[in-house]
């Protein structure tokens, strides 16, 4: 019977020898795969040091071959533990050109990040069996490890000016096509709409008052309007009020009833026939509600992602800032920017615009 060989991590020896092998026949290379890889990319740690030199070499914009980068790795003393200059020389072998260097730089990139997942798993594992854990902390932990993993995937880099012209025409020209005029999403209301030129993708928008003021109702007629009128899918995670308070007051809005009625049950026979016809408008809306209490900021967005996965959504609305749960952090202050600032990370994330209410103290009328 044929023993259980241990797992080896995911890893690629002969990308990261052909990485190597491709800076130092071609001055180029390194700069295409610099933005990509790091040194801790690498799986053979002796691959990571010299092409950790090799990057010392081009910051200080000093060329990259046999001899400098033998030079530099002498003075980290770590030539003789890489194999010296007979691993060196045997690098330059591995390669006969460097045309497809930022595709070895992509598997060993590709490899690191599985074995991060890995890890993660490992440290995910552990918690789930510590009893004194409850699975909502297990959860957030494990939500933090795997999007930190994902975001450190993610390579954004400069793009042409022209590049982006072009994508700036074609919302002109579908601007121009428009019969509203609006290049985002119209809230239903043509004063705003006209201050804001509706809600833009990747817009952070706050709504802010004091309490009583009308906030939640304003909000949900501007999803209303959004997912009845416009056919535009909305999200809306609402902290504060139950969904049923929700559906109530949308069902009031949209069947034109006074909203005592409906909470006293006094409903005449066109009342029953408004809100008949209310529910089936409403029913027929691609209206999404949350209403977790406490959610934090993690755990919008995994939900909100996979709305937009599944639904296309278009409008995110958020009840009410204030009571999203942040980390720990004495300085509620502090706290409160912080998750503006998810927020905000998260419309350019998704590239729609969301809508944040937040309670003003009745302090400011003092």
């Amino acid at each position: 019977m044929a023993k259980n060989k241990a797992k080896v991590p995911p890893h690629s020896n002969e990308a990261e020898e052909s990485v190597l092998g491709s800076i130092l026949i071609d001055k180029d290379a390194i700069s295409v795969i610099a933005p990509i890889l790091k040194p801790e990319h690498f799986y053979n740690e002796n691959n990571g040091r010299i092409y950790e030199a090799a990057l010392k070499l081009y910051e200080n914009r000093r060329p990259i071959d046999l001899v400098t980068l033998t030079s530099e790795l002498k003075k980290t003393k770590d030539f003789s533990q890489i194999g010296g200059a007979s691993y060196l020389a045997d690098l330059t072998n591995r390669v006969a050109t460097a045309v497809n260097v930022e595709e070895y730089a992509q598997i060993i990139k590709r490899n690191w990040i599985k074995r991060q997942l890995i890890s993660a798993s490992s440290r995910i594992s552990t918690l789930a069996f510590n009893e004194a854990k409850e699975s909502s902390e297990v959860l957030e932990e494990a939500e933090k490890e795997i999007f930190s993993i994902s975001q450190s995937g993610i390579t954004r880099s400069f793009i042409p000016v022209k590049d982006a012209l072009i994508e700036s025409f074609d919302r002109l020209d579908e601007l121009h096509k428009k019969s509203s005029g609006l290049r985002g999403l119209p809230t239903g209301f043509p004063q705003l709409d006209n201050l804001l030129a509706g809600m833009q993708n990747s817009n952070l928008i706050v709504l802010a008052a004091r309490p009583g003021i009308g906030k939640t109702a304003l909000g949900l007629n501007i999803a209303r309007h959004v997912a009845v009128e416009e056919k535009f899918p909305v999200g809306i995670f609402s902290l504060e009020m139950s969904q049923e308070e929700l559906v109530d007051r949308l069902l009031v809005r949209q069947a034109q009833i006074d909203s005592w009625k409906l909470k006293t049950g006094r409903l005449d026979e066109d009342d029953f026939s408004r809100l008949s016809d209310a529910m089936g408008t409403l029913a027929e809306a691609p209206l999404y509600i949350d209403d977790t209490p406490g959610i934090s900021i993690l755990e919008m967005r995994t939900k909100a992602r996979r709305l937009q996965m599944e639904k296309g959504l278009k409008l995110l609305i958020v009840d009410y800032l204030q009571l999203i749960h942040g980390r720990n952090i004495e300085n509620r202050v502090q706290e409160v920017s912080e998750i503006s600032q998810g927020l905000k990370n998260l419309a350019r994330e998704l590239k729609i615009p969301i809508l944040s209410l937040s309670q003003l103290s009745r302090a400011v009328e003092v």
